[in-house]
């Protein structure tokens, strides 16, 4: 009965998790699927200075969504940290998986190790909030940080563009046919925008505000005050390319100055459970208390929650801003 319901719960958060990431499609459909995305119906998007941009009206789940809107207060921060991603997930399908992982959770610690229900129902509620918040932010920051990497080029590539006599829109095109993803499909998406009545400037101002990274705020500041008070352009972008050069700079010898640490911080964290490991092996009834006893189910919590502590104290002193 155990294993039943444990390949039931693993079968559920599959399915949602397939449901929720998007199941892969024909080509023919994805092809469809761009094509719709790029004529839908123009929605503005608040606080992008009345920016438009265009997307696709998706009928399925679009109640259940609403519905959640009027539950969650913060449905629309939400929506934005799923579209940093550059997947299609939908609030619903993110649900969903939470609720599988939760449910998943909650029968391997409350079947098969026989721990308390409301301690079971407290890590599962746990696991299912912090899991996939925590994999939609490593998704985040790695295309982030793809982005960073090839952002210097495109402006390098505009600028070559500006010095020969083209205009902004087509540097901007040439950015987006030229480059691979995510920058060439952010600048594609620029275009298009501008290709069906949008304000250049609206346009750049609502991709910023869809990425939400400095250096491309950079970017559409300096546009922006170049079309206000003219100068030149090629030059400005020059000059803002070699800073964000040495900024990546910056980071990456900060990432190396800090790298000892942060393996430390590994070494430390790994090491009690691999001395777990170890005792488990040469004396299992010796540790098998910890998961028997209710006084050694309390002192493995304690234990976890303040190698966690731990973990996220030695993470914070190694992060640096700049």
């Amino acid at each position: 009965m155990e294993i039943l319901l444990i390949s039931l719960g693993v079968f559920i958060t599959l399915l949602t998790g397939w449901y929720g990431l998007g199941a892969e499609r024909s080509k023919r459909a994805r092809i469809l699927a761009r094509r719709l995305a790029a004529v839908g119906p123009a929605k503005v998007i608040p606080g992008g200075g009345g920016a438009v941009t265009l997307r696709r009206d998706d009928g399925a789940g679009k109640g259940l969504e609403k519905s959640l809107g009027r539950l969650l207060p913060r449905i629309a921060s939400l929506r934005k940290r799923l579209a940093r991603t550059g997947k299609r997930m939908s609030v619903t399908g993110y649900l969903c998986v939470s609720a599988g992982l939760a449910a998943t959770v909650f029968a391997v610690l409350f079947l098969v190790l026989n721990l308390h229900p409301v301690l079971s129902a407290l890590s599962a509620l746990a696991a299912g909030l912090l899991l996939p918040h925590l994999a939609v932010s490593m998704m985040a920051t790695r295309r982030q940080n793809r982005f960073n990497s090839l952002f210097p080029d495109a402006i390098d590539l505009m600028v070559r563009g500006l010095r020969s006599g083209l205009p902004v829109t087509e540097c901007i095109k040439a950015v987006g046919r030229e480059l691979a993803a995510p920058v060439g499909a952010e600048f594609r998406r620029i275009t298009d925008e501008v290709k069906f009545g949008a304000k250049m400037n609206d346009a750049l101002w609502a991709a910023a505000h869809r990425l939400d990274i400095p250096e491309f705020k950079f970017f559409v500041v300096s546009l922006s005050v170049q079309q206000e008070t003219g100068g030149n352009l090629a030059e400005t972008l020059a000059n803002l390319s070699d800073i964000l050069r040495r900024r990546r700079q910056m980071k990456l010898k900060i990432k190396a100055m800090s790298s000892e640490a942060k393996a430390s911080a590994m070494i430390l964290g790994s090491l009690p459970f691999i001395m777990f490991c170890i005792i488990y092996m040469m004396n299992p009834d010796y540790e098998s208390l910890l998961f028997t006893d209710p006084r050694g189910r309390l002192i493995l919590g304690g234990g976890l929650v303040a190698m966690a502590m731990g973990v996220f104290v030695m993470s914070r002193m190694v992060r640096f801003e700049i």
